[in-house]
């Protein structure tokens, strides 16, 4: 078995996994999304070996805020300066995701690989067209000092037949104009959340090629330094404060250990921090900590039961472990590592929040929205958590929001917004996605964006 091929094993069951039980969480068509050939009509296939900051970053939001004061009340929500509630058919610069970062709203569609938008007012303030057609899941990831961080086609070179060869390049944008400071070619159509990602003084990528990671000048795009690892390894990325960290394991189909490594940032030295027994998935990362599970072998074909214990390690960078398992009780349509919490909504709509810390089950209840029937392959948008206002909001079939206390799972709020009618187009147009913008929620269903207050504490 080749390394792509085990890392192809090891992206099909982390998040479109149900980690074992957990079906498509929100933006898992761009976690696991690989174009590989850019052809007329997009393939999906194996997409990187998992999440770099189920994050969520993020995204995806993910981990990384710290615990919450359990005694604190939701507070009221805020509206930032300049802000007034607008809506938006952003159809061709939105519909393949977006990022919040600052006053600013990054998105990409099918005309666009980048725009940015207001997010006071929803106004489009600058584009980068489409480098042939727009056809994945992908969105601008990470915006730093300036620049804005994205994927986009490599090549039009045409094919017989009319197809043409296809490569993704990862492009820096100046976030104020919106021109093209530099492409990196990478050596496959992989735009998950594991191909690049932001560290200390540089831009990580996968690249040259699948079994490097380079570090790449952020201004620039020139090479400072890369890391290869063996043949028969595959190794997933996360970054716990700017630092790069890898999770690695042997190419078989039932790894014994998995090594966990830590890569100077300014140098790319290597150093080996723990070896954990048997293969891990990495899930997320919540502050200074990596979250994995036990990497599962979809090989046997198994009917994993509905009820199961769902087993999480917590490693800091200087090797600390921590174990926990924690109850599941249902098949999983969401879960996602928000600060120190892990949130989870099974098919019976409730949703379970656990410590990280203490593997304690915090609460569980009704999530409070509608969720898609879990026979299709309607997707349900990841959580998201207002540290500032301790509550986790949902955003459900339809349009529905839910506000629930992140202390108690009671429902704080509850809101509606109409997408109006669904967009031809390939499914992910309609793809579901929450983001905030202080304590603004921006929902957003294919092109469509509504931004609002949610009226918590009023």
């Amino acid at each position: 078995m080749t390394t792509e091929r085990v890392e192809e094993k090891v992206r099909e069951t982390l998040h479109a996994v149900a980690l074992d039980q957990v079906r498509a969480p929100g933006d898992l068509v761009e976690r696991v999304e690989r174009r590989r050939s850019r052809r007329r009509v997009s393939q999906v296939a194996g997409a990187a070996v998992a999440v770099a900051a189920i994050t969520m970053g993020a995204l995806f939001g993910f981990g990384g805020a710290g615990a919450t004061d359990d005694d604190r009340p939701a507070r009221p929500a805020v509206s930032p300066e300049g802000w007034k509630p607008w809506q938006k058919d952003v159809a061709g610069s939105g519909e393949r995701g977006c990022l919040v970062d600052g006053s600013a709203l990054y998105c990409a569609g099918s005309k666009y690989d980048a725009a940015k938008f207001d997010a006071n007012t929803g106004e489009r303030q600058w584009a980068v067209k489409v480098n042939r057609e727009g056809d994945g899941m992908d969105h601008p990831f990470a915006v730093r000092d300036g620049v804005v961080y994205a994927y986009r086609n490599h090549t039009t070179k045409n094919e017989p037949g009319g197809d043409y060869a296809g490569g993704t390049d990862l492009m820096a944008v100046d976030a104020d104009d919106g021109d093209v400071l530099w492409t990196v070619e990478m050596p496959q159509d992989d735009r998950t959340d594991q191909a690049a990602m932001l560290i200390d003084g540089a831009v990580l990528v996968n690249t040259p090629n699948l079994r490097t990671v380079s570090a790449l000048d952020p201004r620039t795009g020139k090479e400072k330094w890369r890391h290869t690892w063996d043949k028969g390894v595959a190794c997933q990325r996360a970054v716990l404060g700017g630092v790069p960290h890898l999770a690695c394991m042997p190419d078989v189909e039932k790894p014994d250990s998995s090594d966990i490594l830590r890569l100077d940032p300014a140098t790319g030295d290597a150093k080996k921090i723990a070896t954990l027994p048997g293969g891990k998935q990495l899930i997320g990362t919540s502050g200074d900590r990596m979250v994995l599970t036990e990497a599962i072998d979809r090989t046997s074909g198994l009917d994993f039961p509905a009820r199961r214990d769902l087993r999480l390690t917590t490693i800091s960078d200087s090797g600390e472990q921590t174990s926990h398992s924690f109850r599941v009780d249902g098949h999983l349509a969401a879960l996602d590592v928000l600060g120190d919490r892990l949130i989870t909504v099974n098919w019976k709509a409730e949703a379970s929040a656990y410590s990280l810390t203490t593997g304690k089950t915090l609460w569980t209840g009704p999530v409070g929205i509608k969720l898609p029937d879990k026979d299709t392959v309607r997707e349900v948008a990841l959580p998201v958590v207002s540290m500032a206002q301790g509550v986790v909001y949902f955003l459900g079939e339809g349009g529905g929001l839910s506000g629930l206390d992140l202390s108690t799972g009671e429902q704080v709020w509850r809101g509606d917004v109409d997408f109006g009618e669904p967009k031809q187009g390939p499914g992910y147009w309609r793809s579901p996605q929450l983001l905030l913008y202080k304590d603004v929620l921006v929902a957003r269903m294919g092109g469509e964006i509504v931004s609002l207050l949610p009226e918590v504490g009023h």
